[in-house]
């Protein structure tokens, strides 16, 4: 193990422990991400580098939190027009070349990969060099990275069942995706959240969330049913993210009981005002979903790799812990659902009761156990 004796710590006595965390690119990997990172810096006094994608929001966000991070030129390929690929397959040589100096001049003592374009080059770098990889997969369909990295992967912390199916079998521990504390620490009840928000605290209200660029499918079915829903004595809190720009404040106009945002940034208290959810199926949703038992209707987005959103809401729906609506359909059918939905409270109590049984509290904590033994093995 890498000795840095400036700063004495970690676990047993043992010299402060060197993390790099990869990956990013959209809230859903990197509040994990920074999950992680938290709970190592406390438990193990952890010196914590990350490594994400130039331009992508973990540059500006992981900095935020008090990280230090660097950025590599990668990027996704283009399943449509290959023909763009090869600036992509030279961003990925630079990327692998820069991983390399980051392993040989940072040191670590493990590399965590979190999903996101950066997870690739920089887990097989340290993989490479022999330094121990840990691999949080998200969704309930691996990636085609995170497949190829899991056979020489120390350990791969998952959030679904039979994720045998992409990884071996001995590597896998079930811990749950990391969530945002701060969705967690509320003391509000339904009614103040409602109240935080200027809605009526006894009216039946519904929470609409299409990330932080918003949902076109989602958006446009909202922006066609808002009058219905409001009609039906239902409340709404729509979060459109920036894409959308005025076409949510217009579709409201005039109509009472509607709070319409490009951004949400009390997100506790527009869950804790919520009856449903309307949401996408990005693992981390899903996951704070679970853990705060929030019945919904999702609404996969198509444009992912592997359709792993799909994946990730028929591990719900299945089981009766959410309803699924394909984007094809969303138009037509998605303010119908819930307006029906939240008429049936003993549906709502069911479907609270199946998603809460899903969740995995403490994800964080469990994942950092496994770090733990990765660095210090029992001798």
């Amino acid at each position: 193990m890498t000795q840095n004796t400036k700063s004495p710590g970690g676990v047993a006595g043992k010299q402060r422990p060197r993390v790099v965390i990869s990956g990013g690119g959209t809230g859903g990997h990197i509040f994990p991400a920074l999950s992680i990172a938290d709970i190592l810096r406390e438990r193990l006094d952890a010196d914590i580098l990350f490594v994400g994608a130039e331009d992508r929001m973990e540059m500006t966000r992981v900095p935020d939190a008090g990280y230090p991070i660097i950025g590599l030129p990668v990027a996704g390929f283009d399943r449509k027009k290959i023909w763009r690929n090869f600036g992509v397959l030279v961003k990925l040589f630079k990327s692998m070349r820069r991983s390399r100096k980051i392993i040989k001049d940072f040191k670590p003592d493990i590399a965590i990969g979190v999903g996101g374009y950066a997870s690739g080059p920089m887990l097989k770098a340290a993989q490479k060099a022999g330094v121990p990889t840990l691999i949080q997969e998200q969704n309930s369909y691996a990636g085609v990275t995170n497949k190829l990295l899991g056979g020489k992967a120390d350990k791969i912390c998952v959030a679904y069942d039979r994720m045998e199916r992409f990884f071996p079998a001995d590597k896998i521990v079930k811990t749950g995706n990391p969530i945002r504390k701060s969705l967690l620490d509320s003391s509000k009840t339904a009614r103040q959240a409602r109240e935080s928000f200027g809605l009526a605290p006894e009216r039946k209200t519904i929470l609409v969330v299409g990330g932080s660029l918003g949902a076109l499918t989602i958006n446009e079915s909202l922006e066609a049913g808002v009058k219905k829903i409001v009609d039906d004595g239902i409340q709404l809190i729509w979060q459109t993210g920036k894409n959308f720009g005025n076409r949510g404040p217009l579709a409201a106009k005039g109509l009472k009981g509607v709070v319409v945002t490009p951004f949400i940034s009390d997100m506790a208290s527009a869950y804790r005002a919520a009856d449903v959810v309307i949401s996408r199926a990005g693992a981390g949703s899903i996951s704070e979903l679970q853990n705060l038992g929030k019945p919904a209707i999702l609404v996969p987005s198509p444009n992912v790799a592997e359709d792993h959103q799909t994946h990730n809401a028929r591990a719900l729906s299945d089981r009766g812990a959410a309803i699924l609506v394909t984007d094809a359909e969303a138009r037509q059918i998605l303010v119908d659902k819930a307006i029906s939905l939240i008429k049936e409270p003993e549906a709502i109590e069911k479907m609270a009761k199946e998603i809460s049984a899903m969740a995995l509290p403490c994800s964080d904590a469990m994942i950092a156990d496994e770090v733990v033994k990765i660095i210090y093995p029992q001798k």
